[in-house]
C-alpha cells in the first residue's frame, strides 16, 4: 500500500478534509441539478423510488381439453407460481411520521410480452396517498379489494396455476378502478376498507374478471359501485381474517348493450364473504384454510356457492419447499355443477431471487361442470363432466 493511502503521513488529514469537502459540493450540485430539472426546491431530496418485478414462465400440459378431449401444451399467460409484473413504488417523508406513498405496477404476459388486466398500462396497481403509522394508509386509484388482502396468509398456494383462483378467477384478481382505500394495523389487528366510484372500465375479453362496467355514472349513483371491508388478526404463530366484498352491476343502456356476468341492473350485485385462518408450526411449516361464500345475482341458476380450501406448506430442506392444497366449489340448490381440485407444488430456490418449480393439479367436475384445473390462461376447459389434470414446470426470478 502506498504511503499516501494511509493516515500515517502528516498531510493525510488535510487530504481527507479536501475529499470530504469535494464530496459535499458534488452532492449539493447534484441536488441543485435535480431541483432545476424537476422544479423541486433546492435542498429537498427527491422521493425514494424502488423498481421491482417478477418474471415467472412455465410450460404446462393439460389433458382432456375441449369437446375433442385433446392434450394442450402451452406457456400460460396469466401466472406460473406468481403473475409476472414490473412496478415502481416510493415514498417521501413529510415529517411528524407522515409519508406520501405511491405504487405503479404493470402486469404482463411473459410468453407474449403483452399487457395484462385488460390491456391497462398499470393494471395491477396505480395509486397515490398518505401513510402514518398512527392511523394507517389512505390511497386513491386502482387497487386491491380487501378480499385480496384477507386471503393472503390462509391460501398457501396463492395466485398459482392450480389453486382456488381456478375455481373463482376473482380471488387473485380482486381489484377496483376509481377506488379509495384505507388500511391500518394496530397491535396485530389489521383493519381496512375500500370504496369504488366505478369498479371496472375495460371490456370483458382480455381481462379474467372484466365486466364492461364503464366506470362512474352521472345518471345512476349505484351503477358499477363496489366496496369491501376487512378485519384481520395476526400473531407470531396464528392468524384469522374476515372480509366482505360487494360489486354492483349496471342497467343496460340499449337492447344491444351487454355486460359480462349478467349483472344487468344496478340493483343486482355480486358479493363474497370470506373467512380464513392459518397456523404456523415450529419447523417452519404452515397450515391454512378458509371458506368464501358467494351470492351472485348475475347467475339465475346457481347464485349461491361456497368455496372451501385447506392447504399446507412444508420446508423439506432450507432450499426445497412442498405445498399441497385441496379446494372445492359447492353450489347451493343446484345439482351436478360442483368441482373439486387437488394441487401439489415443489419449489427449489437457486438463490434468494431465483427458483425453479414443478406443480401438478387435478380437478373433478360434476356432470354439468366444465371448470379447468388451470387458472393460467383461458381456453383450457374440458367438456362438461370431464375431469382434467395439469402438469407444469417453470422458473421464477424476482428483482
Amino acid at each position: 500500500m502506498r504511503a499516501t493511502d494511509t493516515d500515517t503521513t502528516p498531510s493525510a488529514p488535510r487530504r481527507g478534509l479536501r475529499r470530504a469537502a469535494t464530496a459535499l459540493l458534488a452532492a449539493a450540485g447534484t441536488t441543485a441539478a435535480f431541483a432545476q430539472a424537476t422544479g423541486a426546491p433546492a435542498g429537498i431530496p427527491p422521493s425514494s423510488v424502488q423498481i421491482y418485478g417478477v418474471l415467472d414462465v412455465a410450460v404446462e400440459r393439460l389433458d382432456h381439453v375441449g369437446a375433442a378431449s385433446g392434450n394442450l401444451t402451452r406457456m400460460p399467460s396469466i401466472t406460473g407460481t406468481l403473475p409476472s409484473r414490473i412496478g415502481f413504488r416510493g415514498s417521501e417523508d413529510l415529517g411528524d411520521g407522515l409519508r406520501a406513498v405511491f405504487n405503479l405496477e404493470t402486469g404482463f404476459a411473459p410468453d407474449q410480452g403483452t399487457l395484462g388486466q385488460g390491456g391497462r398500462l398499470f393494471g395491477r396497481q396505480a395509486y397515490v396517498g398518505l401513510s402514518d403509522s398512527r392511523w394507517g394508509t389512505l390511497t386513491a386509484g386502482r387497487q386491491y379489494s380487501m378480499l385480496f388482502w384477507s386471503v393472503l396468509d390462509s391460501d398457501v398456494m396463492g395466485p398459482t396455476l392450480y389453486a382456488p383462483g381456478s375455481l373463482d378467477a376473482y380471488i387473485p384478481n380482486a381489484r377496483h378502478d376509481n377506488a379509495l382505500s384505507w388500511r391500518g394495523t394496530f397491535s396485530g389487528l389489521s383493519l381496512g376498507a375500500t370504496y369504488s366510484f366505478g369498479r371496472d372500465t375495460v371490456n370483458a375479453g382480455p381481462s379474467p374478471v372484466g365486466t364492461n362496467c364503464p366506470g362512474e355514472s352521472s345518471t345512476d349513483r349505484s351503477a358499477c359501485r363496489a366496496w369491501s371491508a376487512m378485519a384481520k388478526y395476526d400473531t407470531a404463530w396464528w392468524g384469522a381474517s374476515l372480509a366482505y366484498d360487494r360489486q354492483n352491476g349496471r342497467t343496460l343502456a340499449s337492447a344491444t348493450d351487454a355486460i359480462f356476468g349478467n349483472l344487468n341492473s344496478s340493483g343486482k350485485s355480486d358479493s363474497r364473504l370470506a373467512l380464513g385462518g392459518y397456523v404456523k408450526l415450529g419447523i417452519g411449516a404452515k397450515i391454512g384454510g378458509g371458506v368464501i361464500r358467494r351470492d351472485n345475482d348475475g347467475d339465475a341458476t346457481k347464485p349461491r356457492s361456497d368455496l372451501w380450501y385447506l392447504g399446507a406448506s412444508y420446508p423439506i430442506t432450507p432450499l426445497l419447499a412442498l405445498d399441497a392444497q385441496y379446494s372445492t366449489l359447492r353450489y347451493k340448490n343446484a345439482g351436478d355443477v360442483d368441482a373439486d381440485l387437488v394441487a401439489l407444488r415443489l419449489v427449489y430456490s437457486l438463490s434468494k431471487r431465483t427458483a425453479v418449480y414443478g406443480q401438478a393439479g387435478h380437478i373433478r367436475n360434476d356432470r354439468l361442470s366444465a371448470v379447468s384445473v388451470s387458472g393460467g390462461q383461458a381456453n383450457g376447459n374440458p367438456a362438461a363432466g370431464r375431469s382434467q389434470s395439469g402438469l407444469a414446470f417453470g422458473v421464477r426470478h424476482t428483482f
